[in-house]
């Protein structure tokens, strides 16, 4: 089954990347159109993390292409491509402790293009009032939940056309994890695209259009949103230690 799109909005075409030397991802190809919300799955160690800095600039390609809104990325800077309109909600969230919760969001804040969605202040607040009700407090402060909100909130106010979030739901309490689902929910309906890394196959379902599944660094299965449940045994094969 290919899952090659026309007209991509991140086009990664055999991506091999690595360390001082010590290649991590071996021929990796993804696809991610506009609107669309794709899922990367895999153990940890099998090179999401890996991928998702690959993208941002943050870590140099030993061979093959990246390109974002049919322009190459390759080899520009960390703040070029978030420039380029990717905002990233990375794993361990990495707020400004000392920064109080409006000082964080506007940290980041760029005004937004005409053409699409334009994030303010007051859509932060309105997508999650806990952030609204503690925007005078500090970010050490704020639980594991609130500071995940914040980095979303963080990452939208760059104005993105793609987000990018590493581990989104781990560690969370239950009903936390339900608000972010919900969340992401919202933001789908906005035809913003979206990469997510999580475990939660169950509520990857009813987000994704299409999963990924890395192992030892390579593509080892893809599929539709549908195919997580369908094909759940299979894919928790992968995904187990």
């Amino acid at each position: 089954m290919s899952l090659k799109h026309t007209k991509a909005l991140l086009d990664v075409n055999a991506l091999d990347a690595g360390y001082a030397g010590s290649q991590v991802l071996f021929d990796v190809s993804l696809n991610i159109a506009p609107g669309e919300v794709v899922a990367l799955l895999g153990r940890n160690g099998m090179g999401k993390s890996t991928f998702i800095r690959s993208v941002l600039g943050l870590t140099s390609l030993m061979g093959g292409e990246i390109r974002f809104k049919g322009q190459i990325t390759s080899g520009l800077s960390s703040f070029k491509i978030a420039r380029a309109g990717i905002g990233w909600v990375p794993e361990g969230r990495q707020i400004f402790s000392t920064l109080t919760v409006e000082e964080n969001l506007m940290s980041t804040f760029r005004k937004g293009s005409k053409s699409r969605q334009s994030w303010t202040l007051s859509d932060i607040y309105q997508l999650f009032p806990r952030l609204a009700e503690r925007k005078n407090n500090f970010g050490n402060e704020l639980s594991g939940g609130e500071q995940q909100m914040l980095a979303i909130g963080r990452a939208l106010l760059t104005q993105p056309a793609l987000l990018i979030l590493d581990e989104a739901t781990e560690g969370l309490a239950p009903l936390i994890r339900r608000e972010i689902w919900n969340t992401l929910l919202k933001l789908k309906e906005t035809d913003l695209s979206v990469l997510i890394v999580d475990r939660d196959l169950v509520s990857l379902s009813k987000l994704v259009n299409v999963f990924y599944v890395l192992e030892k660094g390579k593509i080892a299965h893809q599929g539709l949103g549908q195919e997580l449940l369908s094909d759940r045994a299979r894919i928790e094969k992968f995904m187990s230690v």
